[in-house]
Formats: C-alpha cells, sequence, structure tokens
C-alpha cells in the first residue's frame, strides 16, 4: 500500500509538471507577437506614456472598492528581459481575468480583491508587490485564481458591488419601509378627501349597522366602496385588518385632524396679522347652550371673519361666560395677540357696562371695544318700530293669524295652493313672523300682496266663522294702505341689513349706508309720498273690489256672521281718509324708525367712531390727523403725523393716475408696510373692528343642520369639529392631505408607521 500511494504522488507530479510546461508554451506563443514587434516608434511611444500618466497618481495607481479594478490599456508595455526572451504585460488578460489590475508605475499585476477585500494574504505576490514575471504570469494567475482565499475576496468584493447599488440591509429595509409608508398614505388620502368632502357637505358618517351584509353601511363606508370600484390603487391595495383606518375611532381621529388642521391655519393667519376681534354669540341647541366664538382679523390684504370654537356652556352668568372666551383664547395661544374690539348681542348678561361679559372681558382686553350687533339693532329698530302705532299692531297680529290659519290646518294649505294655481299665481308660501328672524316682517308682507287674491277667494270659500272675520279685517282699505306702506319702509332697510351681515363690511361705512337709509325714511315724512301711497292703495283696492273709506255702501243684514271676537284696544281715530292714514300711521311709523336708528346706532365712544370714519376714503374726515390721533391713541400706536400728510399727497396722485381707493379696505392694500408703518398699522385696527356677530349666527344654522334628530347621541368634541369643516368649508377645501395624515399619524401610536424619514 506504501509503494501505491508514493507511486500515486510521483505521477501527479508529473502530471502537473506536464500542464506547466504546457501552459508556458501557449504563454510563449501568445507573446511571440511582442518579441517580434521590437522596438517602438516615437509617436507610438509619446501616445502610451500620455495614456499612462492619465492612470498614474503620485506612487499608488491601483483602483479602490469604489473605483474597481485599474486596467491600464497601452498599446505597448514596458518589456523585461527573461533569459533572450523579451517579455510584457498583456492587456488581454483584463479579459481572462476580470479580478486583475495593472500598475504602470510600478509595471506590475495586481489581484483586486485579494488586496482590497483579502484578509491575511499578504504573503501572495498578487497582493503585496505585484506580479513581474510575465514568461509565468498565465501560470501564476491559474494558480491564485484557483485558491481559496481568491474566491473568498470575489465573493466579498461582489457583495459589496451589490450593496453599493441597493445599499446596505439596514437601507434596503429602509428603502423597503418608506415604499409601505408612501403606500399607507396614499390609501390615507383618499380617506382623508372622503372624510373632507362628508364634513363639508354637513353630511353624517356612520350608519345604524355598517356590516358587510348591510344595505346602508353608513355615507363613509359607502363613498370608499364607491371609490374602489374607479380607483385602481384602491383595487389593488389590500390593508391589514388593523391597518384599514375606517373604523368608528378611526373616523373620529381623522375628523378631529382635519377639524385641528383647519384651526392651524386660522391661528397662523391671526398670528401674522398680530390683531383681532372677537365675535360671541350664545344660542340652545337640544339641551345644552353652545356659545359660538368667531374672530375677525386682515390676512393677506383681506378682511376675515373664522369660526373658531364652539363650547357647551353650564354657567349662564356673565363671569362664567367671559371666562370661557378667556379659555377659549388660551386654547389656540392667542393670549399674546391684541384683542382690539369684542361684539355681541343686547342681551343684558353680555352687553352690561359694569357686569355683563363685556365689562369683564375689558378687564382682561382693556382695549377691547365693545361693539353693540348692529345687525341685531336694525333688527330690534323694525320689531319697535312695528309696534309703534296702534294700527301697526294689528296689521302684524292679523298677518300672523292669516299664516296660523293656512299653515296649522292642510285642507286650508291644499286650498290656498289650489287657489293660487286656479288664478295663474306663482305659488307662495306664507311667511311666519317672528321677533328673532330678520327682516321676516318684508317678506311677510310681500308674500301676503302677491298672494291677495287668493286670500280673499280662499277665505270667502271656506267660510268658517274664523275666515270670515280674517276676510273682514283684510277686506278693508286701512289694511292694504298699511300693507303697502310698511312695504315701501322696510324695503329701505333691507339692503342695510345684508350689508350689515357681509363680512367685509366696515364700521365706517356701515354708519354712512345706515345715514343713508335714514336720510330717504326722512323722505317718506312728506306729503308728495303719502299722496302717493294713497292713490297706489286705491288703484290695488279697485283691483280687489275694496271700497274707499267714505264710500257709501249698502250691506245685507246678516246677523252675528262676521262677529270676531277681538282684545279692546281703547278709543282710537278711525282711519277713514288720506289725512287720517298720513297723520295716524305714516308718519308716526316713520318717525319712530328714524328715531330707533339714530339712538341705537351710536353705541360707539364718539372719538373712536370719528377715528374709524377717518380711515374711509367715503368719509368726510378722511385723513384728518386729530381723528386718526385718537384712534391710534387708544390703542397705543405711535402715529406719525409725517406719514398722513405724505399719504395725502400719494392717494391723491392715485385718484389723478385713475386708481382712486374705494374703500377702507383698498385704502390699506394702497399703502406700503415699508412707507407708511404706522398709519397702516392703524387703519388695520379701523378694519377689525366688527360690525355685527352675523357670522356667530351662521355657525348656528350650520349647527342645526349638523346636530339633527339623527345624531342627538354626538359628543361635544366631534360636534365641535363638524362644525369647524362645515363652517370653514373654504379653508377645508384647500388643506393639504399630507399635513392632516402626518397629524393623525402623530396623534396616538399606530401598529404601522406613517411618517416618511426626514429627508437629508
Amino acid at each position: 500500500e506504501g509503494e501505491k500511494g508514493q507511486q500515486a504522488s510521483s505521477s501527479q507530479r508529473e502530471q502537473g509538471e506536464t500542464e506547466e510546461l504546457q501552459q508556458i508554451d501557449r504563454e510563449a506563443e501568445e507573446d511571440q507577437v511582442i518579441t517580434e514587434r521590437g522596438e517602438q516608434t516615437g509617436q507610438e511611444r509619446e501616445n502610451d506614456e500620455a495614456a499612462a500618466a492619465t492612470h498614474s497618481t503620485t506612487g499608488f495607481d491601483l483602483g479602490d472598492k469604489d473605483t474597481g479594478p485599474r486596467q491600464v490599456k497601452l498599446k505597448s508595455y514596458p518589456h523585461d528581459t527573461f533569459g533572450t526572451q523579451k517579455r510584457a504585460f498583456n492587456h488581454s488578460w483584463f479579459e481572462k481575468h476580470n479580478w486583475l489590475e495593472y500598475s504602470v508605475n510600478q509595471n506590475a499585476a495586481f489581484c483586486f480583491p485579494c488586496r482590497v477585500f483579502g484578509k491575511n494574504i499578504k504573503h501572495d505576490s498578487l497582493v503585496s508587490n505585484g506580479c513581474k514575471n510575465w514568461k509565468k504570469a498565465l501560470v501564476i494567475f491559474g494558480k491564485h485564481e484557483m485558491a481559496q482565499t481568491h474566491k473568498d475576496s470575489v465573493v466579498t468584493w461582489k457583495s459589496y458591488q451589490g450593496t453599493s447599488k441597493q445599499g446596505n440591509v439596514a437601507q434596503m429595509i429602509a428603502t423597503a419601509n418608506v415604499s409601505e409608508i408612501v403606500e399607507r398614505r396614499e390609501y390615507l388620502r383618499r380617506i382623508v378627501a372622503v372624510t373632507s368632502m362628508l364634513g363639508r357637505q354637513g353630511l353624517p358618517f356612520r350608519g345604524h349597522d355598517e356590516g358587510e351584509d348591510s344595505p346602508n353601511r353608513g355615507n363613509f363606508l359607502a363613498c370608499m366602496e364607491l371609490l374602489k370600484e374607479f380607483d385602481p390603487f384602491l383595487q389593488k391595495h389590500n390593508p391589514p385588518s388593523n391597518a384599514q383606518y375606517i373604523s368608528p375611532t378611526s373616523q373620529n381621529d381623522m375628523i378631529d385632524c382635519c377639524a385641528q388642521e383647519v384651526t392651524s391655519v386660522i391661528v397662523s393667519e391671526m398670528t401674522k396679522s398680530k390683531v383681532y376681534s372677537i365675535m360671541v354669540d350664545e344660542a340652545r341647541d337640544k339641551k345644552a347652550e353652545q356659545l359660538a366664538v368667531c374672530v375677525r382679523y386682515v390676512s393677506e390684504g383681506a378682511v376675515k371673519e373664522r369660526f373658531l370654537a364652539l363650547a357647551e356652556i353650564k354657567s349662564f352668568d356673565a363671569q362664567s361666560i367671559a371666562n370661557e372666551i378667556q379659555q377659549q383664547i388660551q386654547n389656540y395661544g392667542l393670549a399674546e395677540l391684541k384683542c382690539v374690539a369684542q361684539t355681541y348681542d343686547g342681551a343684558a348678561v353680555m352687553s352690561g357696562s359694569t357686569g355683563g361679559v363685556q365689562a369683564h372681558f375689558r378687564r382682561l382686553h382693556p382695549e377691547a371695544i365693545y361693539v353693540h350687533c348692529y345687525a341685531h339693532q336694525l333688527n330690534l329698530v323694525l320689531c319697535n318700530t312695528c309696534k309703534a302705532v296702534p294700527e301697526a299692531v294689528e296689521l302684524f297680529s292679523l298677518l300672523e293669524c292669516v299664516y296660523s290659519f293656512f299653515s296649522t290646518s292642510l285642507v286650508n294649505h291644499h286650498k290656498f295652493m289650489e287657489t293660487q294655481a286656479k288664478l295663474g299665481l306663482t305659488k307662495t308660501e306664507l311667511v311666519q313672523l317672528s321677533n328673532t328672524r330678520w327682516a321676516c316682517q318684508l317678506r311677510s308682507i310681500s308674500a301676503v300682496l302677491e298672494t291677495l287674491p287668493a286670500i280673499l277667494e280662499c277665505l270667502s270659500a271656506i267660510g268658517s266663522p274664523i275666515a270670515v272675520g280674517l276676510r273682514a279685517k283684510l277686506y278693508k282699505f286701512s289694511a292694504v294702505y298699511a300693507l303697502l306702506m310698511f312695504q315701501s319702509i322696510l324695503s329701505v332697510t333691507e339692503g342695510l341689513h345684508k350689508f350689515l351681515q357681509k363680512e367685509t363690511s366696515d364700521l365706517a361705512e356701515a354708519f354712512i349706508c345706515k345715514q343713508a337709509v335714514c336720510d330717504t325714511l326722512k323722505g317718506k315724512h312728506s306729503d308728495a309720498f303719502a299722496t302717493e301711497l294713497y292713490e297706489k292703495t286705491k288703484a290695488l283696492c279697485n283691483t280687489h273690489s275694496i271700497p274707499e273709506p267714505g264710500a257709501k255702501t249698502r250691506h245685507k243684514q246678516r246677523k252675528m256672521e262676521d262677529f270676531v271676537l277681538e282684545a279692546t284696544v281703547g278709543s282710537r281715530t278711525e282711519l277713514n281718509n288720506s289725512d287720517t292714514l298720513k297723520r295716524e300711521l305714516l308718519f308716526p311709523c316713520v318717525d319712530r324708525m328714524v328715531g330707533e336708528l339714530d339712538q341705537r346706532f351710536c353705541s360707539v365712544d364718539a372719538g373712536l367712531l370719528k377715528g374709524v370714519q377717518a380711515c374711509s376714503p367715503k368719509s368726510e374726515n378722511f385723513l384728518s390727523e386729530p381723528h386718526l390721533n385718537e384712534l391710534a391713541k387708544h390703542y397705543r400706536l405711535d402715529l406719525k403725523k409725517e406719514e398722513v400728510l405724505v399719504a395725502r399727497n400719494f392717494l391723491t396722485r392715485k385718484t389723478e393716475a385713475g386708481c382712486p381707493p374705494k374703500n377702507m379696505l383698498s385704502v390699506y392694500n394702497l399703502l406700503d408696510s415699508d412707507m407708511f408703518p404706522s398709519l397702516k398699522a392703524t387703519i388695520q385696527v379701523a378694519l377689525t373692528v366688527p360690525v355685527s356677530s352675523c357670522s356667530c349666527e351662521r355657525s348656528f344654522s350650520a349647527l342645526r343642520r349638523l346636530h339633527s334628530w339623527l345624531r342627538q347621541t354626538m359628543g361635544q368634541k366631534r360636534l365641535h369639529s363638524l362644525a369647524v369643516m362645515s363652517i370653514e368649508k373654504d379653508t377645508l377645501q384647500h388643506l393639504s392631505h399630507n399635513r392632516v395624515i402626518d397629524r393623525f399619524a402623530t396623534l396616538k401610536n399606530r401598529r404601522h408607521s406613517l411618517m416618511l424619514p426626514p429627508t437629508k
């Protein structure tokens, strides 16, 4: 057995030597071209030296782990003498061995992976000093390539190449996570869009039964299913059950996030503005008393009134309400801003000068002047005017009775509608009178005048004692005269009502409009208008065969047929001619309305009011320095006299150039903040003072739509969020979905990450 082993090892050595000789012969044949070539021409030598120079560095011209092996290809390499033969490096070896690299400086070949990634193999010539034995180079390369250390180095090299393209393991995991997060956020964008749409429209989200077999799963799930039918992304996206974000809790979270993001936009605008006014009103909602808080400020060259909060109050005294208002201001970080005005209705608890909300609030905000809502004031003017004379009281009592007669009975209402259709009239519903419904008197009177033929005919056809009595009251010249008179008077104030409800209206222009209304009403205190009104009444009465006062008519005796029981009104002058109607009805009502307007539209301090008016180009004292100083002094503004003088000349030139300021806001926008800082700040304060609290009234209208009888178990927090989304729908519509998703992601700990990593 020993002899057999020796023979086998001897045989292997002989075989190896034979293969080595064969390899050397092949190498000699390949290098024969170089040997026969001889010396280089001068031009070729220069080209090779230039090529070598581009790859050569100071002492080291090999590749690194990022650049890879440095494989320099020259037309001719330096020759070394091996016996009688000249041998040199051959660039064709790069194709056979992709790991090979060549150093021009050292005229040596190296193994790139072993040199850069190898471990404990420095004894190898291809790693340490390089291979220069060109005669046996291929043999050396072949042996080195078969070594296990070389194979390990190549594996490490290839692995590094893969990670350099795709990143390391952590980076690859991070990339995969980012891709998943992007997909989740894309899914959430659909949820935000549906939530936003339902919130803007004030629609309910959930149904009674949201199971998969339910025919009505609620608006939210129904919208998601509808989206899925046309959205390829939703069709492919299959989130796990714990990351669908469509549960009632997730819906509430998303609603809160949308509302908070809307509020943050409002607060951000207020912070930039630095000054604001607050408007507050209260109303009963179901079994709770709700306090609506709105704000007014100037932002981006426009006056804005925004809904801020809806708070439930349990104590109704002035101190508690004032504390709640201040708490809302602190909750939204507005305590550091300057509050310049407060606006409420005329309730004693709100408007009391010593113990009301306005008094308590001014102790915290001394500069906040109180403005009694002028829309409420105008409504009080109309209500008091309608009670000015007994005939007016009787007229509006009659209108209320007519409305009740046709609205409480379905049979009477049906006959009333049929009669209108038979007479070819446009179908019109009668309007109920209410002291809290603004300008309802004019709408009620107009509806009665438009349907008067149908009312008279229908009452005659019904023939009941109440119908006969109502017809007898309407079938009078004085009643028609009163209807036409109040229609004319109340039409004068209709435009003022609408102006006072606008967000962009300012205090100065409100007083100009009020004065225009007063002047128009004074024009009706004349014989000419009285005569015109009488003739108009006469023409309408002739159309309906209503006799004129003083005309003799023969009545058929009917015992108690048209008897109507009425409350006693005392001794009264009979309205049976033009002079009596003018003296007892027209002039007293006109005088009462003018007096009420003058009395109620003077709640603001006279000095401050003149200062506000001095900011309006429509005012006679526009840019009057003494009046502006009154306003600036109250709000601690250092108004520069020179700015006012320059502003006058500046605006004069603007007017001459065809760009006159139309109102206070246009003056504010024309003035440059760097050139007129103190004057512009003064005008900004004047613009910020509210005229009415109509924004609060509008919020209560939205609240009635939101808090329907089907949603009576809704909590206060959700009601507030839905109110913000519905009322501030214009802000919600332009909200960034990504910002809402970021807020949703950080609201609580989520099982799946929703936040993208910060970009470098």
